[in-house]
């Protein structure tokens, strides 16, 4: 962990107050406040599935998805957008919240059917106020070193004391 990563799970502040690291650093552009790399397998897309009602063949059937013009099964495109935005949940905690949360699908997630796959998420400040509290973070997500989601920012809460 970087000195200017702030742990998921840390406080977030107050909106009247400036955002800080554990060091007490204002958290500024560009700082890192989570990453996570969740494993994807086949069974946890037949499970989202259930969860989502989407059966979708293609995000289960490797025939299926190549009749269509598709490289293997995908990952449900609400499944890589909600494990992206986990993080900054996370580390918002109780004291803020998601506002605003947008993305564009660039490439999909391939899931192998032995393998699995690995999708890695990197939250940095996007924005700050002027009194310095944290308004947008954006996210990097990748699998197999490919971004997957472009322009995935987040506009971010803060509940007042």
């Amino acid at each position: 962990m970087s000195a200017s990563q702030v742990p998921a799970g840390t406080s977030a502040p107050a909106d009247t107050a400036t955002a800080t690291d554990t060091a007490g650093t204002p958290l500024a552009v560009g700082t890192v406040i989570a990453e996570r790399e969740v494993h994807l397998t086949r069974d946890s897309l037949v499970r989202y599935a259930g969860a989502s009602g989407d059966f979708n063949p293609i995000h289960y059937r490797d025939d299926v998805a190549r009749s269509v013009g598709l490289p293997g099964v995908l990952a449900h495109g609400m499944l890589t957008m909600g494990l992206a935005v986990q993080p900054v949940a996370d580390w918002l905690g109780a004291d803020g919240f998601v506002s605003e949360y947008g993305v564009r699908f660039t490439r999909p997630v391939v899931v192998d059917p032995e393998h699995g796959a690995t999708v890695s998420v990197s939250a940095k400040v996007g924005t700050v106020r002027d009194d310095g509290v944290p308004e947008r973070i954006d996210l990097t997500v990748k699998a197999a070193d490919q971004t997957v989601l472009g322009k995935a920012q987040v506009t971010v809460r803060f509940r007042t004391a």
